[in-house]
């Protein structure tokens, strides 16, 4: 949409000015030589942003050499930000859950070739919640507001959709991890897709793949 051109137009500004590399969602990847990169979704929920509904962020991350070292989410609406740096205390935490059964969960909406294993997790949770904005969502695993998010395996998510979950969430205790246990890369690719799921505990993101898969009782 217009208005995701332009919030990535200014960002691209701000990147060649102090000449690092940009990957985000709508421009793609800029190359500018650095050993520093700014991977980004300017406007995570851009549909709800444009329909009025306030449930819209921005999240961005600094990768340096491939590695993720810093990650920023900002609710639009609201100005909330979630700020984590890799390797130092987190302010935030998640409420520690480890049983699917029970929790409260954020999915990705229901489509026909993922209807089976959305319906698996549905009845195992206590609430279903689809937000649309996937950034927003993971963030909200670090202050004990939802238990997990996942995408039922529709493979939507791209790397710009989970980067900043990468380092927020394991800093508070979560963890984010692929349905297919495909590794998560910082890669200028963005045809590379995944379904990505964040919980409160490695042990919650190791239930929610098993029941999406339908592996849990094999």
């Amino acid at each position: 949409m217009r208005l995701d051109i332009l919030v990535d137009t200014a960002i691209a500004e701000v990147v060649n000015a102090h000449r690092i590399n940009l990957l985000s969602e709508e421009l793609g990847s800029i190359d500018n030589g650095s050993a520093i990169t700014l991977v980004t979704d300017p406007v995570d929920g851009t549909a709800n942003a444009a329909s009025g509904v306030p449930l819209s962020a921005f999240a961005g991350v600094i990768a340096v050499d491939g590695v993720p070292t810093e990650a920023l989410t900002s609710w639009l609406d609201t100005g909330r930000c979630w700020h984590t740096v890799a390797g130092q205390p987190s302010p935030y935490r998640t409420n520690g859950r480890t049983e699917l059964d029970g929790a409260a969960v954020s999915l990705l909406r229901p489509q026909p070739q993922i209807a089976d294993a959305w319906w698996r997790v549905a009845t195992r949770a206590a609430r279903i919640r689809i937000l649309s904005t996937s950034c927003l969502e993971a963030v909200l695993v670090t202050e004990k507001s939802t238990d997990a998010f996942a995408d039922a395996g529709s493979d939507t998510h791209r790397i710009v959709d989970l980067a900043a979950a990468m380092v927020t969430v394991p800093a508070a205790g979560g963890a984010v991890i692929d349905v297919r246990g495909r590794p998560l890369e910082i890669d200028p690719d963005l045809t590379r897709r995944w379904s990505g799921v964040v919980a409160a505990t490695p042990r919650l993101a190791e239930e929610l793949p098993e029941t999406i898969r339908g592996t849990e009782d094999r």
